[in-house]
């Protein structure tokens, strides 16, 4: 549907089960002119939403998209503990290593920049530079949920809840909540998203495996994930590639 100019790629991940990430990337290898860049999408997308941001990248980058583990065409382990960041940065760190690439640039949105904050805290040898899209840090995000962050954010107290309230809740009408959680339910928003791309995100939420593996994607955050940012705090271990992080002027981390 989009990107008929790049190789797809499958790279499979040891771990515990094994992990196979699905992606795509354009063939400009061993060219020192056009540097790599990852980039790393959101929930509960897939790497299709980069489709309009692409055009203006492709002649200045090696351009890698990959769907985050749990997501898109990626596999879709069973446990919580599986969708640790840790465990998601490293499968980037494995991807761009198979596909040759050691150092890289990374600009990554919403789940996928909580991905690339690890990657960068875990690999700081290897990420040049990171743009992080529309994030605040998770410890912040479930330290203060004040009433317009919890009301826009909703789905993070709802996607954690016991399994399987909200797989069943989002499998019985996935049209429905891909509008909500895309566009919060307004259709004027719907209209500035490709048909074929939404076509192919309500596909994903009405698939069984993949409604759960978002779920626990969000449980891992409040959980895991949440004690690993504590750690990191404690610590004092901080992103040390050069960052730039932008939000949506009317968004409301802003």
């Amino acid at each position: 549907m989009f990107f008929t100019d790049f190789k797809p790629f499958t790279v499979e991940v040891q771990s515990d089960p094994p992990v196979t990430i699905f992606g795509k990337k354009s063939d400009r290898q061993g060219s020192e002119a056009f540097p790599p860049l990852l980039l790393l999408h959101g929930f509960p997308e897939s790497h299709y939403c980069w489709h309009n941001v692409v055009p203006s990248l492709m002649h200045k980058y090696n351009l890698v998209l990959m769907d985050l583990r749990g997501y898109g065409e990626s596999s879709k382990p069973e446990l919580v503990s599986q969708y640790a960041k840790t465990l998601m940065a490293r499968d980037c760190a494995i991807v761009m290593s198979t596909l040759g690439f050691e150092t890289f640039f990374v600009c990554a949105h919403d789940r996928g920049a909580r991905v690339a904050h690890k990657l960068c805290v875990d690999y700081p040898e290897r990420v040049r530079k990171a743009i992080l899209l529309d994030i605040a840090p998770t410890l912040d995000m479930y330290s203060s949920p004040i009433f317009d962050m919890a009301k826009t954010y909703f789905h993070w107290f709802f996607l954690i809840q016991k399994t399987p309230f909200p797989e069943e809740l989002i499998a019985s009408n996935a049209r429905r909540t891909a509008e909500m959680f895309l566009a919060g339910g307004d259709k004027d928003q719907l209209e500035r998203f490709d048909q074929g791309c939404f076509a192919y995100y309500v596909d994903r939420l009405g698939d069984k495996a993949c409604i759960h593996a978002m779920c626990q994607d969000y449980r891992a955050s409040a959980s895991v994930d949440l004690e690993e940012a504590r750690q990191d705090e404690r610590l004092g271990i901080k992103i040390q590639c050069p960052l730039l992080v932008l939000w949506s002027k009317h968004g409301l981390i802003a």
